[in-house]
């Protein structure tokens, strides 16, 4: 994330900005604003995940570790994405009501890094990505501060509640585990 330092704040700012516009005008049914960006922050390419949060609910969370298209227009995808497409609210999706009340948080990951030792993470700071054959999930180092779990907790509720796996999954050796870290920007 060393792309984002330095103008840190400016750059937080314009995501969150990007991430609101790009949501409200799809929820209205506009077109998605033509956003001129020139800061180069903005135009690397970095994998980002955008939460969409009601009264601290969840609402929706999508995004990609990896892309070919620039920060920016990836923050727009993925808010799209976590109003419309989570699969967990597939009948629940977030509505134009809601938007006043909706608190969005854009994180911003570094790459995915292979670990042999599924435990040799830090709860808070990585998040996690595990994968076995065609299952994969991961979680944002935020769910452990959220939920409280310990590291075993955390990879079992990942394997199960994510991949599709069982939770002892983690702990198999066809069962690849990935740590990664987050600039986590909010509103």
């Amino acid at each position: 994330m060393q792309d984002l330092e330095g103008n840190e704040t400016h750059v937080h700012r314009k995501l969150l900005e990007i991430a609101r516009q790009s949501l409200e005008a799809t929820l209205q049914g506009n077109p998605i604003p033509d956003f001129q960006i020139n800061d180069p922050e903005l135009l690397h390419h970095h994998g980002v995940f955008v939460t969409l949060k009601r009264h601290e609910r969840l609402r929706g969370c999508m995004g990609r570790f990896v892309s070919e298209m620039p920060l920016y227009q990836l923050v727009i995808e993925m808010a799209v994405a976590a109003a419309l497409e989570d699969p967990r609210f597939r009948t629940e999706h977030v509505r134009p009501q809601e938007l006043r009340e909706v608190d969005i948080e854009v994180s911003v990951t570094s790459p995915l890094k292979r670990i042999t030792d599924p435990l040799n993470f830090e709860l808070g700071r990585h998040g996690v990505y595990v994968k076995n054959g065609s299952c994969y999930g991961c979680f944002l180092p935020q769910v452990a501060q959220e939920t409280g779990w310990g590291k075993e907790e955390f990879l079992s509720q990942c394997c199960a509640g994510k991949a599709g796996l069982s939770p002892e999954a983690w702990k198999e050796p066809d069962t690849e585990v990935y740590t990664f870290e987050v600039d986590v920007i909010r509103q």
